[in-house]
């Protein structure tokens, strides 16, 4: 048994280093013992993002809700064939991930299926179960059954995943809107998005990076670097799109090259040792 846990986990492992090199660079400078159950929650939720954005010619209803039916029975019996669903529950059970924060996240993906228009409420219940509550799952990892930490970050997570998802929305603006008939940002209009839509935009973002850096700075230590690295990446992702005309991210994906990664990474890196983070 522990063979096949241990290959469930190195699955969910290269499912991270496929799909995010970003998110493996981070997930290499935690301490070793959060690696594991970082990549587990990364599959599961990567997996799910699928299913809505990539699988066009299956039948996506079918095939989330049995993903969603997986889940729980792998939940329930502590054990499933799918190396994914497998590793995703080891962490949930050890780490007592609340199953409210994943019924969230699948609520989200299921709302994905739907040509929304949407509203602010509707806009916020995505945001919630599609980005905050991956946050407050890697928060379980990191306090290691600390309720009291966990509290007192738990803003900070879930604004850290609000900041995420928003700049990965104002970045995919244009595939969204002509590969997925999406347009997640409340009241906009791609057709006629400007300047101002996207300084309001921007203002709101900022807010949440401001509020995340301060959970930042409250977390365990062999957190801390890994999660700073993820936010200064994309905060270096969303000062670049701010510099940039509401034409622009209309046209072209907006990304920060490899070698702009390599120097985050070495920056991040020194500020950590000098425990300036």
């Amino acid at each position: 048994m522990n063979l096949f846990d241990a290959t469930t986990l190195e699955c969910s492992k290269l499912i991270t280093q496929r799909y995010s090199t970003s998110f493996t660079l981070g997930i290499k400078t935690l301490h070793p013992r959060f690696r594991d159950p970082i990549y587990a929650i990364y599959g599961f939720v990567r997996f799910a993002d699928e299913i809505v954005d990539t699988f066009h010619h299956h039948n996506k209803q079918e095939l989330l809700e049995r993903f969603r039916q997986e889940t729980y029975q792998a939940l329930e019996e502590r054990i499933s064939l799918n190396p994914v669903l497998h590793a995703f529950q080891m962490v949930v059970h050890q780490y007592g991930i609340d199953r409210e924060f994943i019924e969230a996240f699948l609520h989200s993906m299921q709302m994905d299926l739907v040509d929304h228009v949407y509203d602010c409420e509707l806009y916020k219940q995505y945001i919630y179960g599609s980005a905050e509550v991956v946050g407050l799952m890697c928060l379980r990892v990191f306090c290691e059954g600390d309720s009291a930490k966990f509290d007192q970050l738990h803003e900070g997570a879930r604004a850290l995943g609000s900041a995420f998802q928003k700049v990965n929305f104002l970045r995919d603006i244009k595939s969204d809107y002509h590969d997925r008939g999406r347009v997640y940002f409340p009241e906009v209009d791609f057709l006629k998005f400007c300047n101002q839509d996207k300084q309001e935009i921007e203002a709101d973002i900022q807010r949440d990076f401001d509020n995340a850096y301060q959970g930042i700075l409250g977390l365990p230590r062999g957190a801390r670097l890994g999660v700073y690295l993820a936010y200064i990446y994309y905060l270096k992702l969303f000062k670049k799109i701010k510099r940039l005309p509401a034409t622009h991210i209309l046209e072209q994906r907006v990304r920060v090259p490899d070698n702009t990664k390599l120097a985050l990474l070495l920056g991040s890196y020194i500020r950590y040792q000098l425990n300036t983070i």
